[in-house]
Parts: structure tokens; C-alpha cells; sequence
């Protein structure tokens, strides 16, 4: 075999693998796969507080619960949305991560079970881009995928599989005014 046909042969198998290995995802290697579901409670007069546009379980309503969540990259999209973390506020207990409550003027948020990762992320630092600005903040929590519609959630339905849950002083570092606080799309990686 001369040259050339080696060479073009060579160049053709490393084209061939690299093709391969860009469009072949492994099966379930990058999926998070609905856990099951709970179904809502209704909750006792007065115990789901609706601070921060939160929602109450309903009852009878299903609720779809995940122990996972996206694949973590540098560039993970998420939604943001929003919680109080001091006591008496809607994110119902102490924080995971510490034992204490905190103040909404502090940089933190909850995360997703599946980013929770059984506290592996805990007190460590996240970059949260969004709104066309960036913050770090700590995370301090989590935003249970798992359960809710009991007591320990404040009544509230399960996290999605895809939330950073935040402080008031994550979205005014994004520069979002406090009436249009809620919802927002955003991209997050560790820090």
C-alpha cells in the first residue's frame, strides 16, 4: 500500500471516530428520569405561607418528585426562583447544610436533590449567570425533589429537578427588580 492510501485511509478512520464519539450519546448517561409522584395534601389554615410567590400543595393533585437532576457542566440551565431563608419565612426549615437560618440579604441559595447531591455541594460556591450578570453565591440548602406537601416542606409541592432556588440578594445582584422576582431562566456552574 503506498503512502498517499495510508495516509488517506488514516485520516479517513480518524474522521469516522470523531464523528462517533461527537453524535453517540451512551444510553441514560445524561437523562434524569421521573422518580414517581405524591400526591397534595391540602394544607392547615395559615401553614403555607405564600411569601416569594410560593405555591400550596393542593389536594388531590399530583406532583412529579425526581432524585435527580440535569448533568452539572460549565454552562447548566436552570430556573431561578425564589425563598426566604430565615425562620418564619416560606423556605420552611433550617438550612441542610448548617443547622441555622439566614438572612435574605446573604448571597445563598438551595439546590435541586439531584445538584444537592447529598450535601456534596454544601457551603461551597456556585456562579449563577442571568439577566445579563453574573453572581457567586454559597449553597446553604436544598430544594427537596423528593418530597413536600407535608409540614416540613410548609405545604409546599416538590422542588422541580432543575432549580436554584434563591436569596432575595442573588436576584438583586442579577439586577432584577423586586416585582419581577419569581422565575427566571438562568445558567449556573460551580465555582
Amino acid at each position: 500500500m503506498n503512502r498517499k492510501a495510508f495516509s488517506t485511509i488514516f485520516l479517513l478512520t480518524c474522521f469516522l471516530f470523531l464523528i462517533t464519539d461527537c453524535f453517540l450519546v451512551e444510553p441514560n448517561s445524561k437523562t434524569c428520569k421521573l422518580s414517581g409522584k405524591i400526591r397534595g395534601k391540602k394544607p392547615p389554615p395559615n401553614k403555607c405561607k405564600k411569601d416569594h410567590d410560593s405555591d400550596c400543595c393542593k389536594q388531590g393533585k399530583l406532583y412529579d418528585i425526581y432524585k435527580c437532576s440535569p448533568e452539572v457542566s460549565s454552562h447548566t440551565k436552570a430556573t431561578l426562583t425564589l425563598n426566604g431563608f430565615g425562620e418564619g419565612e416560606d423556605g420552611g426549615g433550617k438550612a441542610e447544610c448548617d443547622d441555622q437560618y439566614h438572612n435574605d440579604t446573604e448571597l445563598i441559595v438551595a439546590l435541586s436533590t439531584g445538584w444537592y447531591n447529598k450535601g456534596k455541594r454544601c457551603l461551597k460556591y456556585i456562579n449563577i449567570h442571568g439577566n445579563g450578570k453574573s453572581v457567586k453565591a454559597k449553597v446553604v440548602d436544598e430544594c427537596d425533589s423528593t418530597m413536600g406537601c407535608d409540614e416540613e416542606h410548609d405545604y409546599q409541592p416538590p422542588c422541580a429537578n432543575n432549580i436554584v432556588d434563591a436569596s432575595d440578594a442573588v436576584w438583586e445582584a442579577l439586577g432584577v427588580s423586586k416585582d419581577d422576582r419569581g422565575d427566571m431562566e438562568i445558567y449556573w456552574s460551580d465555582a
